[in-house]
């Protein structure tokens, strides 16, 4: 049986539901989690409950504080698939405070390490990460379209398509595009 991607008020409302089973497995209060994450007390309680859609932001934060990838923190709120995952059963997620499309490409899976994601990114966009929410985990970045730079590590990478950046993520990460080009890549973590 192949995975079927939710829709998108479905997706947010089990993504909700899996924040706040997370919460309670960390054994956090929503003020510790405010006080971890630097997401306010208030946003987490309505991302708990389904009232607003989360930003990458925000999802980055407490991916952090959990030790959890966004990728897999999404492929626990879709349904179990067999190894083929098809482009239409997918799971996407967008932004909705930048525009940011991302959709994780591996089929869950809860043995296997790896994972890919394909992003999308409108022109003149910046997402910040404040930190890895692995330390260490391994990226493999594929630029397939457009132009993006990625900074990291006090260093900044401007790629085009077809290049391939690689590297181990430990700290503060940002992707920025220029105001004339959106970016369209895939990323490998390992």
């Amino acid at each position: 049986m192949e995975n079927q991607s939710l829709p998108q008020h479905e997706l947010d409302t089990a993504l909700a539901r899996r924040l706040k089973a997370l919460r309670h497995e960390h054994a956090l209060s929503l003020d510790e989690l405010a006080s971890r994450s630097g997401v306010s007390r208030t946003t987490l309680s309505r991302l708990e409950n389904a009232e607003t859609s989360p930003t990458a932001n925000a999802l980055g934060r407490l991916c952090t504080v959990y030790g959890l990838t966004l990728s897999r923190l999404m492929s626990m709120v879709e349904t179990q698939s067999a190894p083929l995952l098809r482009y239409s059963d997918q799971s996407v997620w967008k932004d909705p405070e930048t525009g940011f499309v991302r959709r994780i490409t591996s089929p869950p899976g809860p043995d296997l390490q790896g994972e890919a994601i394909e992003g999308t990114l409108q022109a003149d966009t910046h997402i910040s990460y404040d930190a890895s929410p692995r330390p260490g985990l391994e990226h493999h970045l594929v630029l397939l379209e457009g132009r993006l730079t990625l900074q990291f590590a006090d260093r900044s990478y401007d790629l085009s398509a077809g290049d391939c950046l690689r590297y181990r993520l430990n700290g503060a990460n940002a992707f920025q595009t220029p105001p004339d080009s959106g970016a369209r890549y895939l990323i490998f973590m390992v």
